[in-house]
């Protein structure tokens, strides 16, 4: 029973987040009231706010599915591997499978997604928000194996490096590259990106 229970809520959620979605791609973010995507999915404007905290989370909730993914990854990393070596690892094989968060996917549906995002004040700023918990998590996992200054400094470095990487390759994107195109060049950024990134001590 729990879990048909869950599976139905699962099923509102996204049902809200793509209702919310489509019509802020349709009209922009600020110009579509909260009411109305409760209308369109059906729901009440109480129940929607029992999914979405704010408003900017029906947008943004696809992100936040990636809450703790860097902390998860030093965690879990391979026996002897390097934490940095991991994080590395880990976002190429996202640039590989063309990850949304990577920047590196062409669907015309993520690239006007990532334009709200970007370009949309209280969006760009609730993204901040989440990058910082992440940032904490992240660091939290690393000072288990170096000091605490250095766990935070470093922390706040791939995250920096994740986000502009995710950003450069979206801007390509825009510019008319295909991500077949850009993926090599955006391997290679990763590489120097990650090998400017300061040894953990």
């Amino acid at each position: 029973m729990t879990g048909l229970r869950e599976r139905k809520r699962q099923q509102v959620h996204e049902a809200i987040s793509t209702a919310a979605i489509s019509l802020f791609l349709e009209r922009g973010f600020d110009q579509v009231p909260v009411a109305e995507v409760a209308a369109s999915a059906g729901v009440s404007k109480p129940t929607l706010f029992k999914y979405f905290a704010t408003k900017e989370d029906l947008v943004l909730h696809g992100i936040s599915d990636h809450q703790g993914e860097a902390a998860r990854v030093v965690r879990r990393r391979e026996p002897g591997e390097e934490p940095l070596a991991a994080l590395h690892r880990h976002f190429l094989a996202g640039l590989e499978r063309r990850e949304p968060v990577t920047g590196l996917n062409d669907h015309p549906a993520v690239l006007g997604y990532h334009r709200m995002v970007f370009e949309t004040p209280s969006l760009a700023a609730r993204v901040l928000h989440y990058m910082a918990k992440d940032e904490e998590a992240l660091a939290e996992a690393l000072a288990e194996v170096t000091d605490e200054l250095t766990a935070r400094l470093v922390a706040g470095q791939v995250l920096v490096v994740q986000r502009v990487l995710a950003r450069r390759n979206w801007l390509r994107l825009v510019e008319g590259e295909t991500a077949e195109q850009v993926h090599p060049s955006a391997v290679a950024a990763a590489d120097r990106a990650f090998e400017l990134l300061p040894e953990l001590g």
